[in-house]
């Protein structure tokens, strides 16, 4: 079994009163990410929330790992429907 690990920087966005997710970006590391992330919390990236997140997959079971959110910010889904609560 081959693991790899996946660093993905998933954007959202709000269109027509819905949390979109923008494309994803693959990271090649954390830090590379994170660096993502700091410019999306500065202001430099016309976002509205963001989530970084890691997972080990085995792309020849095409087995995910479950994910391990490294950081968020701003409006993401399942945040609206916590502050309900």
């Amino acid at each position: 079994m081959s693991e790899t690990q996946h660093i993905v920087f998933q954007p959202y966005l709000w269109k027509n009163h819905t949390l979109q997710p923008g494309t994803a970006i693959a990271c090649r590391t954390v830090e590379d990410g994170q660096r993502r992330m700091d410019k999306a919390r500065a202001g430099l990236l016309s976002l509205d929330g963001a989530v970084l997140v890691r997972m080990a997959v085995d792309e020849e079971l095409g087995d995910y790992g479950e994910p391990e959110y490294l950081a968020t910010m701003g409006d993401i889904p399942g945040m609206e429907d916590d502050m309900a609560a």
